[in-house]
């Protein structure tokens, strides 16, 4: 795997010390050049976690994927240029139930810088953060598509956002500890969102990326773009035919698929309720 490759992949060209302003850069560089998505799972590929097979799909196919993807090579990128770190458990909160995944549901990284601050990164979560964020109780930061802090609820951690404009509320998108984690205590889970009916990236095929000023968003057989103003976002969708769509995903998202993509757009089965 060639550190500097990867750097070309997200299209960053600055210095590599493991610095704050460096990490906010290259995280930066990050979200707005590798979709996140579940394009994988709709035309017949298997995830398997391991780095250097993230490493061949992202960097030299030049793909995208989700966060077990995305955050566990965006974690080998920051471990080679010498940031100290953690990766970390969260449970994403179903937009539609309001309820919390199961531990190890998304995968998130916390850099601890020299200075003694903590960070939290994520670069496979659709619209969250553009630039990390510092681990601080109740500090709300505006970036560009939204404002985002982090908040404590029960025993957990909470990142929330809201879109930014007057009327728009904070809601939370996911919650996470800090107890340090393995990347193999992740590989149940990233079983699970490749083949259970519970799962977005199962039941949606969807791809993701973030754009200066917005975002533009594959779904089943629609493209959503979204531009941020001072009011909120601002969505336009555009229809799509099933011939249109791998055309759209080169075109938009730079990815040329190798199997052929089977659209999928359908409601997700709501999960039992836990014990």
């Amino acid at each position: 795997m060639d550190l500097r490759r990867y750097l070309a992949r997200i299209g960053y060209e600055g210095p590599i010390e493991p610095t704050l302003e460096n990490l906010a850069a290259i995280h930066r560089c990050h979200v707005l050049s590798v979709p996140f998505g579940s394009l994988s799972i709709h035309c017949g590929e298997c995830i398997v976690p391991e780095v250097p097979l993230l490493y061949q799909k992202i960097v030299e196919e030049r793909r995208g994927g989700f966060c077990y993807e995305l955050n566990g090579l965006f974690s080998w990128l920051l471990g080679e240029l010498g940031f100290r770190l953690r990766l970390l458990s969260a449970r994403v909160r179903n937009s539609f139930t309001g309820r919390l995944g199961p531990p190890f549901d998304h995968l998130v990284i916390l850099a601890e810088m020299a200075e003694g601050e903590s960070w939290l990164c994520d670069v496979g979560f659709g619209n969250a953060f553009r630039v990390p964020l510092r681990l601080e109780e109740g500090r709300a930061e505006r970036q560009e598509n939204g404002v985002f802090a982090l908040r404590r609820e029960g025993g957990e951690w909470a990142l929330r956002r809201s879109a930014g404009g007057p009327a728009d509320e904070e809601v939370t998108l996911y919650t996470f500890t800090l107890v340090g984690q393995r990347r193999e205590d992740f590989r149940a889970m990233c079983q699970y969102h490749q083949t259970s009916p519970c799962s977005i990236f199962v039941c949606k095929s969807f791809c993701s990326l973030h754009l200066p000023g917005g975002m533009v968003t594959y779904m089943g057989k629609r493209l959503i773009a979204t531009r941020y103003t001072p009011e909120g976002e601002i969505k336009t969708t555009k229809d799509l035919t099933e011939e249109e769509i791998p055309c759209v995903l080169e075109e938009r998202f730079g990815i040329r698929l190798k199997n052929k993509l089977i659209p999928k757009d359908q409601d997700i089965e709501i999960p039992p309720e836990e014990n």
